[in-house]
């Protein structure tokens, strides 16, 4: 294997995906700044975006993973593999185009949305295209063109935040757009209209990619395809499940405007927990090649250890810097929002606890026992879940987060005791404990003492605190432990 190649690709890879994560999140300050709270309208966006996740992951069906396993083998055509995928996924995405036409209206109340019934028909065009498109990106990334990938990927991201710059801070000072502006809800439809505009942008890009389609379909390989893809696709739908599922049963444990309210308040403050995502995605993009690299030498154990231990020492610094930094990013969302902010705490551990069972979940990959992961995540899934139905109708969004701090907990949890069994790794669970220990004796402090104080000393004494953390972190490294093991 070409490690130097191997590592400029997955750069390329998580750069995109990390940047255009990012640079959406720049986004969330102008919509909650624009779109009020009490108008529940930035709960329409949190709740179909969710929507759309869920039905993604249907609608692929694990045909991305899929393409790369049989495209690989030597004794397939990986022509065919590709021209198979999409004319699978391709025909299912027609079918649910179909179906979600067919019966719009009844669909629309449903889901609550008997008032803008347009804006599932938007979503079911746009999660289509979605899957379409990530067979087409699967089949870049078997191919080993990260630049074309990288391309297209901005020729999404790119469109769709000048657009909905231009919706949100130009539209409504022209007199000739303001009745559009009002008519889609103050700005919140454009939203998905211009999602539409550039999702159908990039599937154009794509049409040297969908000329594939014409290599043909041979109905034996199709079978054993989908015989590799169920698996995945249940264990997609369970880790689609653990991240929206919250952002689904809300409005429909608290009906009516409220439930939206609340959800676009708790949508919003947790964009500001997203940092631990993104922080998360960053180490799995430069950790999974390595450990995987590493299986060949049966040095996992070590490395496992190694990268948990670091896991869990950097994301409890992110966390420590977001707390201490509040008085600042709170500005991050609209006055309106902020009455939320005392999730984000619970969040960002939720966030950490997904990280480290991720990072426990080699075990199972290393040992080809996946079905443990479709296990431990529909058991989080189910603690997650059960959480929201007992206690959002009693304390709304605090239930949200709290499901997700237990679901992912207790996933975590299983994960390590099982693991420890089937593939028994020496975490250094001494060190990470008084790691734990002092970022929480920290926390505690901004929790009783910093919070209040004005804003500019609070931060001057969180920079005091986080800068103590980090000669501790340094010194940890360099294998000077200073805290007593």
């Amino acid at each position: 294997m070409n490690l130097k190649s191997l590592a400029k690709d997955t750069a390329l890879y998580g750069l995109v995906s990390i940047v255009g994560r990012f640079l959406n999140y720049l986004l969330v300050p102008v919509y909650t700044y624009k779109i009020p709270a009490e108008s529940g309208g930035y709960g329409i966006v949190t709740n179909l975006y969710a929507y759309t996740a869920l039905f993604l992951a249907l609608l692929t069906f694990g045909m991305e993973t899929t393409l790369f396993r049989f495209a690989n083998k030597q004794d397939t055509d990986e022509k065919m593999v590709f021209s198979n995928a999409l004319r699978m996924v391709g025909g299912v995405a027609l079918a649910f185009i179909a179906l979600v036409f067919l019966f719009l209206h009844p669909i629309a109340g449903a889901m609550d949305y008997a008032a803008h019934p347009e804006y599932i028909g938007i979503f079911a065009l746009i999660t289509a295209q979605d899957a379409f498109q990530a067979v087409m990106f699967s089949r870049l990334r078997q191919q080993r063109r990260p630049i074309r990938f990288v391309a297209l990927k901005f020729a999404f991201i790119i469109p769709s935040i000048l657009l909905n710059l231009f919706i949100f801070l130009v539209m409504p000072k022209i007199p000739a757009l303001q009745g559009i502006f009002e008519q889609f809800n103050y700005g919140v439809g454009l939203i998905f209209v211009t999602n539409l505009i550039c999702t159908t942008f990039v599937s154009l890009l794509f049409i040297p990619e969908i000329k594939g389609i014409g290599y043909g379909f041979d109905k034996d390989l199709a079978k054993k395809m989908l015989g590799y893809s169920w698996p995945l696709l249940l264990l997609n739908l369970v880790g689609i499940l653990n991240q929206v599922a919250d952002k689904i049963l809300l409005p429909k444990l608290m009906p009516g405007e409220e439930g939206m309210v609340q959800l676009g308040i708790y949508g919003a403050c947790v964009k500001i927990a997203m940092i631990m995502a993104l922080l998360t995605q960053a180490f799995r993009y430069a950790y999974e090649p390595i450990v995987f690299a590493d299986n060949k030498d049966k040095n996992n154990p070590a490395t496992l250890a190694d990268g948990t231990k670091y896991f869990i020492i950097f994301t409890l610094l992110a966390f420590l810097a977001v707390m201490f930094y509040m008085p600042l990013l709170q500005h991050y969302v609209g006055a309106g929002y902020r009455e939320g902010l005392g999730v984000v705490p619970i969040v960002m551990m939720a966030e950490i606890f997904m990280g480290v069972y991720f990072n426990l979940s080699f075990w199972y990959k290393l040992t080809d026992q996946n079905w443990w992961g479709a296990i431990i995540s529909s058991i989080g899934v189910a603690v997650m879940v059960a959480v929201n139905v007992i206690f959002v109708p009693r304390i709304g969004y605090w239930a949200c987060a709290w499901g997700g701090f237990a679901g992912y907990g207790v996933s975590m949890l299983l994960s390590y005791f099982i693991g420890q069994k089937k593939y028994p790794v020496k975490y250094d669970l001494g060190r990470i404990a008084l790691f734990f220990v002092v970022a929480a004796a920290m926390f505690a402090v901004y929790e009783f003492w910093l919070k209040g104080l004005p804003e500019w000393p609070a931060m001057g004494i969180g920079t005091v605190l986080l800068l103590l953390y980090c000669v501790l972190v340094y010194r940890e490294i360099r294998g000077e432990r200073t805290i007593a093991a």
